[in-house]
């Protein structure tokens, strides 16, 4: 909404505050949503009006933190945050109409601290950027001695991690829960000399959220993950996998865990699931809701609609292939056909299909779960990964003999997987005989629509992403500057992009025929396939992401 012509006065401030109180909200958010003025056109008249000193996100970050005098966790409570600035004290107030604040400022504080007046959405982008290294954990950090290490969760909250009485329970349990509430994918727990650094990974980039001092302290950390997980603390020297359960909130949370030794000690990394939100996230997805372009989603839909043959669905881990496959087979699944998948785990649960976990423990594997499958009389077969030779044999038989196999394989693009199924030995014929076609995707991150602008980057940057200059102004460059919505990163959400090759007769000859992928890219680009580098890019010229976004995804051709 643009700004008034009229500027703020005491008269319609006053007017806005009766307002506020007769609704119930504050008075930013009717001079803002009601009267139409612009965020920060109207923090600087406020601040002239109350004769405060106005901070921006600028100034902010110019500014040190005392959080060792107003811990983060009263700041939060207290909607204000205190900074050192010159041998004094600055107190940031979003809201300077409230009494209660003040009131409670003149009490708090021993020493003198000069009033700064600070817009609600600075605020909150700063306390989540801030809350990447003030979290949970940082309230166990200087406990006093450790304690013996327990086994064993039951519900994990803010409370009883306060009411812990071993360090060690306490640190790994916020991490967790931490780790749940940023809802990241994965947390990495990196040795190094004589610390445990800490990281998540949200919206598939690493942020790192502390470091634990202390070689001891580290040590156990990672033998309190591995007591948990059930694998075997006196062994340091070989790679370890497991898995437990928490409860969070009243959900059932599952992580993967990855024990892997290093010069420093042992790293581990917990991979995060979250069944009940992934499949409250699945209940009736489709395809539309992925992000793909509508081209994308009709090739897509054309591919797991055939009645038999081969959909591969490949990318990095991470990189929303499961989701891709489940959203296909939500769309298909109309009850008429059998359809079972073999999972390594069961991600999400869809209601009428047979889904089969992997126990390699006990001897079910991917191949011997396959064989299997197929003496069950199924139409369509889902294989959540083929990881050798023997798997990804059966997997083409079954597509050869009249089912739809859908299944993923790890590679970079859709050129890649015809290398890779070579090298696990597989027979070309049979493979291009079998196979429909292949999907190749990545997630890109979405610029936050409340704190993104137009910003040009440069013609340095614009040329290394192989960019002609001529060409830029049909881009919409754009970057998110940080606030509270999308914790101060500038990206909220993500969406899905795609590269699809669609096999034809031509592109199964040159396959046979072991011809250089430069032919075989030629010949399917003719046959219209767009590359993953083409789909960013077009998000960046749609505004709807960074071109430094768009740069970390995909490669510059």
């Amino acid at each position: 909404m643009s700004e008034p012509a009229v500027t703020l006065d005491i008269s319609r401030l006053a007017d806005a505050r009766q307002r506020a109180m007769n609704q119930g909200v504050s008075v930013m958010q009717v001079l803002e949503d009601v009267d139409g003025y612009a965020p920060e056109a109207l923090i600087q008249q406020l601040g002239q009006l109350l004769h405060i000193a106005v901070l921006d996100m600028k100034a902010i970050h110019m500014l040190t933190p005392a959080f060792d005098v107003l811990p983060f966790s009263e700041a939060i409570m207290h909607e204000c945050a205190l900074f050192r600035h010159e041998q004094r004290y600055l107190l940031a107030i979003s809201n300077p109409f409230s009494d209660r604040i003040r009131a409670w400022a003149e009490e708090r504080f021993s020493v003198p601290v000069a009033w700064r007046l600070v817009h609600p959405a600075d605020l909150a982008a700063f306390f989540a950027q801030q809350e990447k290294t003030m979290r949970a954990m940082d309230q166990v950090l200087p406990s006093t001695e450790l304690d013996k290490i327990q086994s064993g969760i039951e519900d994990l909250s803010l409370k009883s991690i306060n009411e812990g009485t071993s360090q060690v329970v306490r640190l790994v349990h916020s991490t967790l829960y931490d780790a749940h509430k940023s809802q990241a994918s994965d947390i990495h727990l990196e040795m190094t000399t004589g610390a445990l650094s800490i990281k998540y990974r949200i919206d598939g980039v690493l942020t790192s959220i502390g470091v634990i001092q202390g070689a001891d302290l580290a040590e156990q950390v990672i033998s309190r993950i591995k007591v948990m997980s059930e694998l075997d603390i006196a062994e340091r020297r070989v790679p370890q996998d497991g898995r437990f359960k928490i409860s969070i909130q009243g959900r059932e949370i599952d992580f993967r865990v990855s024990i892997m030794p290093s010069i420093f000690g042992e790293d581990a990394v917990l991979r995060i699931l979250d069944r009940q939100a992934l499949s409250d996230h699945i209940e009736g997805l489709t395809l539309n809701q992925l992000g793909f372009s509508q081209t994308a989603i009709a090739s897509i839909r054309r591919l797991s609609s055939e009645p038999y043959g081969m959909l591969l669905v490949t990318g990095p881990t991470g990189s929303g292939k499961t989701t891709s496959l489940y959203a296909a087979i939500s769309e298909v699944n109309k009850g008429n056909d059998k359809i079972i998948t073999i999972e390594d785990p069961i991600e999400y649960q869809l209601a009428g299909v047979l889904q089969i976990p992997v126990n390699e423990k006990k001897g079910l594997t991917f191949a011997r779960g396959l064989r299997s499958i197929l003496r069950h009389d199924p139409d369509k077969i889902m294989v959540g990964e083929i990881r050798d030779a023997e798997t990804a044999q059966i997997a083409i038989q079954a597509a050869l003999t009249g089912h739809l196999v859908f299944t993923t394989v790890h590679a970079n693009n859709v050129f890649d997987v015809i290398g890779r199924f070579s090298h696990m030995g597989v027979d070309p014929y049979s493979f291009v005989s079998a196979l429909n076609g292949i999907v190749a995707q990545r997630l890109v991150r979405l610029l936050c629509s409340h704190c993104s602008s137009d910003e040009y980057p440069g013609d340095d940057l614009i040329t290394e992403s192989g960019i002609a200059l001529a060409e830029a102004d049909q881009y919409r460059f754009r970057n998110g500057k940080g606030c509270g919505h999308c914790r101060g990163s500038g990206y909220r959400g993500r969406n899905a992009i795609a590269e699809i090759l669609l096999l034809n007769d031509e592109i199964r000859e040159l396959i046979v025929a072991q011809e250089p992928i430069r032919r075989i890219k030629e010949a399917a680009r003719n046959n219209g396939t767009h590359f993953l580098r083409e789909a960013a890019l077009d998000m960046v010229k749609q505004g709807l992401t960074s071109l430094e976004e768009a740069n970390r995804v995909t490669i510059v051709a």
